[in-house]
């Protein structure tokens, strides 16, 4: 058996501790956790660094001695809240682990703000790619990011900083310190220009006009809408300029929008396909040319509760300056599209969606997508919906054809996926 004790925010490690540690044989933990109990002076002691080798040694020394010497680690936090418990699991199974439990580092920086967490996304940036956790700032009110080297407080607000929307980012270091804890709440540029060093625990992203949500009966951010493809009537446009709903179902399936993705809109229009997306988790941009196009984007996503990042200008011009998209839906173009689609192909991480009523277009488009590497397929959506006639009677009313090319980039290949 492996006693697994997790100590908390706190600097010394919680009395339960003292029980299990008596008759330990082997005992894992940070420097700062060991210096703070009373080993035995016959057990082993192993600091935790690269994880790969204590796992080893815990291997052999339960090879060696088996029931006979305890193994005890200990563990910031919660151990089992993205911690240690997973890898000891995967290595020796769930039933081989005691698990005592301390208080995370996020549930402990909500309290200081006294605010709720079951409502919150909770995304681990320690080792690894940090653009997931700013996707998520970016796309939802109420995140906490457990931070890493080279993915802290600084590089997540400046990633943050521009076309952020209303965010504060809240850092919380040495928590649970008496003598050193500091909760700091700081714009995202202001993030950016600190030097925040390695006491920092954890680094809540915050909507404040959205933090305090209605009770809640899951706990979690909402899974996703409970409908999409809605109704053009469900969106403010000008003469009927909108992507039609049996087109915008086809358009989401393809573009498969989810939490920590950042999806472009490109010729967005209304921003009725911006806002599906982003209703299921996705960071979004949306690009448009029209100043009151640029409003009504901002209003339809206001009314739908989401945010949505709105870019004036035309494309491609304006999309040098934007984050690399895992996604794009480009609705818009004229005789630019070929060029829009090539410099958006360039760029996506994983798929580009194009809708066109011109024939004349299609050819250029499928050209452009096969040319950046892109398995391409398509088809016409010609669709008839049901309309009332006088008389308690019903006709079909046929809705203008529209092309739509979809290019998804092959799962092996990686040439021109931005790194």
């Amino acid at each position: 058996m492996i006693t697994v004790v997790g100590t908390g925010t706190g600097a010394p490690p919680p009395a339960r501790a003292e029980a299990a540690l008596a008759g330990a044989g082997l005992v894992v933990g940070g420097r700062r956790h060991l210096a703070a109990v009373r080993v035995p002076g016959t057990a082993e002691r192993i600091v935790l660094g690269p994880l790969a080798p204590a796992l080893d040694a815990i291997e052999r020394h339960l090879d060696k001695h088996g029931d006979a010497q305890p193994v005890v680690v200990l563990a910031s936090g919660d151990p089992g809240f993205f911690g240690i418990v997973r890898a000891l699991a995967e290595r020796f199974g769930p039933e081989s682990l005691a698990v005592s439990p301390g208080v995370s580092s996020v549930a402990t920086a909500f309290a200081r703000l006294g605010l709720t967490w079951d409502d919150a996304v909770v995304v681990s940036a320690h080792g690894r790619d940090l653009r997931t956790a700013v996707n998520v700032c970016r796309a939802h009110p109420k995140v906490a990011v457990l931070t890493g080297p080279g993915a802290g407080p600084a590089e997540l607000g400046a990633a943050l900083a521009y076309r952020s929307g209303e965010r504060v980012l809240v850092v919380a270091s040495s928590l649970g310190d008496p003598g050193g804890e500091r909760v700091e709440r700081v714009t995202p540029a202001e993030a950016a220009t600190r030097d925040w060093g390695p006491a920092v625990s954890v680094v809540l992203c915050l909507d404040e006009s959205r933090a305090v949500a209605p009770v809640r009966t899951v706990a979690g951010p909402p899974e996703g809408p409970a409908r999409w493809a809605l109704a053009e009537t469900d969106f403010a446009h000008r003469d009927s300029m909108i992507t039609k709903f049996e087109v915008r179902a086809l358009a989401l399936a393809r573009l498969g929008p989810r939490r920590g993705d950042l999806v472009w809109d490109v010729g967005s229009g209304s921003g009725s396909v911006a806002v599906e997306c982003a209703r299921f988790g996705a960071a979004v941009t949306a690009i448009e040319k029209t100043r009151d196009g640029v409003e009504r984007i901002r209003a339809n996503a206001a009314a739908h509760g989401v945010d949505v990042q709105v870019v004036h200008g035309a494309a491609p011009t304006v999309l040098s300056d934007l984050d690399d998209p895992d996604a794009v839906f480009i609705g818009g173009g004229g005789r630019e599209l070929p060029v829009i689609v090539t410099a958006c192909a360039r760029r996506a991480r994983r798929a580009v969606v194009v809708a066109m009523a011109a024939l004349d277009r299609v050819p250029a488009v499928r050209e452009a997508l096969t040319g950046a590497g892109f398995d391409c397929e398509g088809v016409l959506l010609q669709s008839s919906r049901l309309a009332p006639l006088p008389g308690d009677v019903t006709r079909l009313a046929a809705t203008n054809p529209v092309f739509l090319l979809w290019g998804v980039r092959p799962p092996a290949s990686t040439e021109g996926v931005p790194q």
